[in-house]
């Protein structure tokens, strides 16, 4: 670890392109983090099969590869699948845990996550996947630091669909339905919002988030059936330290997020690169456990 750091020291670029890289990969966190937020925020569910849904997106996509299709095509299917798998989940599980205790729906979404789990390992196999997208890269600091193309392209698309949901979530009828019912559930009722078909589109928009995410991190980076777990991690601990319905807060802490757990993996080895997302975790968890308290103690 201290020969990783001493290294950093004397290698400015190699600083650099770790900073790059985790910027660049932050921006697909912060995709499946938004769509977390909503489904929390809405409807108070918190959603453990998350990675689950950015895997089969990645899977769908390098599906589509396999038969030819243009991975920017098959961005929309995955989408478009999840989005169906979302609706058809919630009519037959989510629907139940709506205003229940927040536990139930950690342990029927987990439950849910094992199965995703166990049809990808049998439908794709075990190994990792990629699909292959020959655009290249840009070298600066005669090639010192490299910088995929499609990786930079992976995170225009992350940032504009992110700022796209925010649009649609602030300016459609839909969305100010969405809002509204996420505000004042019985309020919105009242006023003739069908909040169940609410919370419906709300879960399904969140798994076509996940979709479009997953087929983006499969252009730019390696995809695994049983690598959902980290990326459902990652997206509760960046809605915990943003905040629900915070997109920029969720940006920002993605990006963060990004840049520590690549430095993470160099400095304490790539092995133990997971192991510094949990443990991090865990400080987040106890750093709001004590912000709450104090602001309680505050308010007495």
């Amino acid at each position: 670890m201290i020969a990783n750091l001493q290294i950093l020291l004397d290698a400015p670029a190699l600083s650099l392109q770790l900073l790059i890289d985790g910027i660049l990969i932050g921006a697909v966190f912060a995709l499946a983090a938004y769509g977390l937020a909503l489904v929390w925020g809405v409807t108070n569910v918190i959603n453990v099969a998350q990675g689950e849904f950015v895997m089969l997106g990645g899977f769908i996509t390098v599906l589509c590869a396999d038969y030819g299709l243009s991975p920017l095509i098959g961005m929309p299917i995955a989408a478009a699948s999840l989005y169906v798998l979302g609706w058809v989940l919630f009519q037959l599980v989510i629907v139940h845990l709506v205003g229940r205790d927040m536990f139930n729906s950690v342990l029927a979404t987990f439950g849910i996550a094992i199965v995703l789990q166990q049809l990808m390992a049998h439908v794709f196999g075990g190994a990792d996947r990629i699909v292959e997208s020959g655009l290249g890269s840009w070298f600066f600091l005669d090639g010192l630091i490299g910088i995929a193309k499609v990786k930079v392209l992976v995170f225009v698309a992350c940032i504009a669909l992110g700022i796209a949901l925010a649009i649609f979530l602030a300016r459609s009828r839909q969305g100010q339905a969405i809002r509204a019912t996420a505000q004042e559930p019985r309020a919105a009722s009242v006023l003739g919002i069908e909040t169940r078909r609410v919370y419906a589109l709300t879960f399904a928009l969140n798994a076509a988030i996940c979709g479009a995410a997953g087929a983006l991190a499969a252009m730019a980076y390696t995809i695994h059936a049983y690598g959902g777990l980290a990326y459902t991690i990652r997206s509760f601990m960046i809605v915990v330290m943003a905040g629900i319905g915070n997109l920029a807060g969720i940006i920002w802490a993605a990006l963060s997020l990004g840049v520590a757990e690549n430095f993470a993996g160099f400095i304490l080895g790539v092995q133990y690169q997971i192991a510094f997302v949990f443990g991090l975790l865990v400080v987040v968890l106890v750093l709001r456990n004590w912000r709450l308290k104090r602001k309680r103690l505050y308010l007495r």
